[in-house]
This record gives C-alpha cells, sequence and structure tokens, in this order.
C-alpha cells in the first residue's frame, strides 16, 4: 500500500485516477448516499 498501489487514495492521487476511494465529486457522492426523507403517514 502506497503511491504504486491504484486501489488506495494514495496511489489514485500519484495516478490522477478517480475510484471508490477517490471519487471525484465528494459532495456529490454524499448527497446521493443520504438517507430518503422520512414520509408522514396520512392514512387512519
Amino acid at each position: 500500500m502506497g503511491k504504486g498501489d491504484r486501489k488506495t487514495r494514495r496511489g489514485k492521487i500519484y495516478a490522477g485516477s478517480f475510484g471508490k476511494s477517490r471519487p471525484k465529486n465528494p459532495a456529490k457522492h454524499k448527497a446521493k448516499n443520504a438517507p430518503a426523507k422520512a414520509r408522514t403517514a396520512t392514512r387512519k
């Protein structure tokens, strides 16, 4: 694990690539995985 390992964050920074450990847009990634808003019960 280090600069030569493309599966790690440091390796991806060194290689200039993106993936699971280094997403291109982390803010967008977090928004997608946020829990859905709770729905209120309308039926009685």
